[in-house]
């Protein structure tokens, strides 16, 4: 099985000045695989400046640049994904805005069918959570570790498995079959600071 590859999330809210030093450190701590840009609370323009500061700094350490729930601002930046929840757009009607070439990750709670409709309609992985308690995002669903193995095992489609991920239990979350691991304030709130964190969530997660 291909290493499990890290997969960061930013804050909702944060200072683009010190947070792009944040990302900066958190680049130099390991691989990372990919960003996703999750400012749920934002005027466009905020998210757009926030994109253009960012997605160059990710694209200098080969790190895709995601946008969460807005393909238009997607489009609009150049970014090279977007991510849905179940209640934003359809995966159809993101893949006209933002194109046949870029990423479409789709979130599917704890929801077998919501995971393969998803990779029927033509996804580019399917993200199960929350494993854990998170106090990134509410979470209406509990995910079992179990999900990730029996996807692992039938699909080729990426999964990633998001909610609540520290160093501690990523490694689990790595050994039932995780593709990626999705991380936020593990990595941003980390009391060594954003590098120790993704140093240490790399070889958590190579450990399996």
């Amino acid at each position: 099985m291909p290493d499990t590859g890290l997969y960061l999330i930013t804050p909702s809210k944060f200072d683009l000045v010190e947070f792009t030093g944040q990302l900066r450190d958190a680049l130099d701590g390991g691989n990372v695989a990919s960003l996703q840009l999750r400012m749920k609370e934002s005027y466009d323009e905020e998210i757009i400046k926030a994109a253009k500061v960012l997605m160059p700094i990710c694209h200098e350490k080969d790190v895709a640049f995601i946008v969460n729930d807005r393909p238009d601002i997607a489009r609009k930046v150049n970014a090279d994904g977007v991510h849905i929840g179940q209640e934003d757009a359809n995966i159809k009607a993101t893949r006209d805005v933002v194109g046949r070439d870029k990423v479409i990750g789709v979130t599917c709670k704890d929801s077998r069918h919501l995971a393969m409709t998803a990779g029927e309609q033509g996804a580019d992985y399917v993200a199960f959570g929350a494993f854990y308690p998170t106090i990134t995002k509410i979470s209406t669903t509990r995910a079992k570790p179990e999900i990730l193995t029996w996807w692992q095992d039938l699909f080729e489609l990426p999964c990633v498995a998001i909610g609540g991920i520290t160093i501690e239990n990523a490694r689990d979350m790595a050994n039932a079959g995780a593709d990626f691991i999705a991380v936020c304030s593990g990595v941003w709130d980390f009391e060594g600071g954003a590098k120790q964190a993704v140093k240490k969530l790399n070889e958590a997660i190579r450990q399996k």
